[in-house]
């Protein structure tokens, strides 16, 4: 039987675990190619890191019978991004598919966040995405398009107590979604979000976790089904989504527009204030909080 992604290469960064290593595997068992990168090291970015978790990935896609090739460069790097493009095209002649989702956590209450903190988790995270993510989607751009995944999160989209660094980087990752789903329609680049939930090493002692059994639904191999439908044909329609993928199941999430005023003529600044009131409290007992003060 065909597989959904036959005759298709993909890059996969941050696959040597977790999430990453279940994409990898399953794009494989599916027919693809698949570079599988990471850099090693530990959780909060620290340490030179190897390419071992990547190889022995591969070792496992190859000794099921698929095609893979590891490689070990760093995500946050202009010259990393070129490597890993540099990689598929060397191995496999080109690239179809391109998963950003390496990343680390550094999570400390706002407060208590070092600019080393923020710093590196941004530089991982938001920019990883972006050095990534430009050479192939110049390499897509002048070669028939093809479909990418950016990793975002709820903790950026809903918010997370203790992760406002790895939030604003995921914020920022959905701002980039929505942007180059825009300019990627004239190229037949397809580009989504995509908001996982998954028991693994980045989330294994978050709050409610820890010493806890890991739920079976919540496993690493339960998200890479809905990551597999985004990239492949079956999407083929789709582009700018934010999916969320969990034990919970498969959601679109949405940016909402709260109705206010209709356009047409200048207001006060009492009727934007009341107007602010209703769409912030909704109980007009309130609005009095808003109003500007009465004239002297």
């Amino acid at each position: 039987m065909a597989g959904l992604l036959d005759g298709k290469v993909a890059i996969i960064t941050g696959a040597g675990g977790g999430l990453g290593e279940a994409y990898a595997k399953l794009f494989a068992k599916e027919g693809a190619a698949v570079v599988v990168n990471d850099l090693g090291g530990a959780r909060d970015g620290s340490g030179s890191g190897t390419s071992a978790a990547a190889e022995k990935v591969v070792a496992d896609i190859k000794a099921a019978g698929g095609r893979a090739v590891a490689n070990g460069d760093d995500v946050s790097t202009i010259a990393g991004g070129e490597n890993i493009l540099k990689t598929a095209l060397d191995a496999f002649g080109k690239v179809d598919v391109l998963v950003c989702n390496a990343g680390i956590l550094r999570d400390k209450t706002f407060a208590n966040t070092s600019e080393e903190d923020w710093d590196k988790v941004i530089k991982v995270h938001l920019k990883g995405t972006y050095c990534c993510a430009l050479p192939v989607w110049k390499w897509m751009k002048d070669n028939g398009g093809g479909s990418m995944v950016l990793t975002s999160s709820t903790s950026g989209l809903y918010g997370n107590f203790g992760q406002t660094n790895y939030g604003a980087a995921k914020a920022g990752i959905y701002g980039m979604v929505r942007v180059m789903s825009i300019e990627g329609r004239k190229y037949n680049i397809r580009v989504m979000g995509l908001a996982p939930g998954a028991y693994t090493r980045m989330t294994s002692d978050l709050p409610g976790r820890k010493d806890r059994e890991p739920d079976p639904l919540s496993l690493p191999e339960n998200v890479a089904p809905g990551v597999l439908f985004m990239v492949s044909d079956l999407a083929a329609e789709h582009s700018g989504k934010i999916l969320g993928v969990s034990s919970r199941g498969v959601r679109e999430i949405k940016m909402v527009e709260t109705e206010g005023f209709a356009p047409g003529r200048p207001y006060t600044a009492q009727e934007v204030a009341e107007n602010a009131a209703q769409v912030f409290f909704d109980v007009p007992e309130n609005v009095h909080r808003l109003k500007a003060p009465a004239a002297a």
